[in-house]
């Protein structure tokens, strides 16, 4: 008799169940990323939405956090819709400046 048969079969199950398994601990990884983030926000970060709005925290609440988005211009989030934080960026180094006068 040959093994090779069962040995076979063994692999069409496993696949599959380290497939799922993989999928699950990773799902499980990103909700502790996202819990991680939506927990350590203070006022004064600088965040973007899941939706592509950028502003700065002004107020949190346990479900809501308010956003700046301009100067003097606030809107409401709920805090699940907070995609990520954004370190601040220094200016372009090849953003074209004032041209210098020579006089």
């Amino acid at each position: 008799m040959s093994s090779g048969g069962s040995s076979a079969g063994l692999l069409f199950f496993l696949l599959p169940v380290l497939l799922i398994g993989f999928m699950v601990l990773s799902q499980r990884r990103r909700q502790r990323d996202v819990r991680s983030l939506q927990g350590g926000l203070a006022v004064g970060d600088e965040v973007c939405t899941t939706s592509g709005l950028f502003g700065s925290v002004t107020s949190l609440d346990d479900s809501v956090v308010t956003l700046e988005i301009a100067p003097g211009v606030t809107v409401r989030f709920d805090r699940r819709a907070i995609g990520s934080k954004v370190s601040p960026t220094a200016p372009a180094a090849d953003a074209p400046s004032a041209p210098e006068s020579t006089e």
